[in-house]
């Protein structure tokens, strides 16, 4: 048996510590794969935490915007304003006013002429 392994070549002896190194060399880069992996998941997780915070700061924010242009929309302050500004606005007369009626489109029959839309002056 010894005088076998003489005269074996020395390329027969090396697959199988090469077959040791490949799979050595596939599983340590597999686990450094892993770990590069999880660490940018770790890493996208605390983007999205930063972001998510962010988000509720410009919904406060938004909020107070909205609220404050809501109160400066309020006639009675518009009304401060103008006295303020001393603009010299009035409320307008009834006669000023114009009405319109919006009323639903409704299929009419085609021999009807309905003319040209009409404003309607209550």
């Amino acid at each position: 048996m010894a005088a076998n392994r003489r005269n074996q070549s020395g390329a027969v002896r090396f697959i199988p510590a090469l077959k040791a190194v490949l799979l050595c060399a596939l599983i340590g880069g597999s686990c450094v794969g892993y770990a590069l992996q999880k660490k940018r998941i770790y890493e996208i997780g605390q983007q999205i935490g930063e972001r998510q915070r962010k988000l509720e700061q410009l919904k406060l924010v938004n909020k107070e915007i909205s609220d404050r242009l809501a109160a400066m929309q309020m006639p009675q302050r518009l009304a401060e304003r103008v006295k303020e500004l001393r603009l010299g606005l009035v409320p307008p007369q009834p006669g000023q006013r114009v009405w319109i009626v919006d009323s639903p489109i409704s299929p009419m029959p085609s021999g009807i002429n309905t003319g040209p839309v009409q404003f309607v002056r209550r």
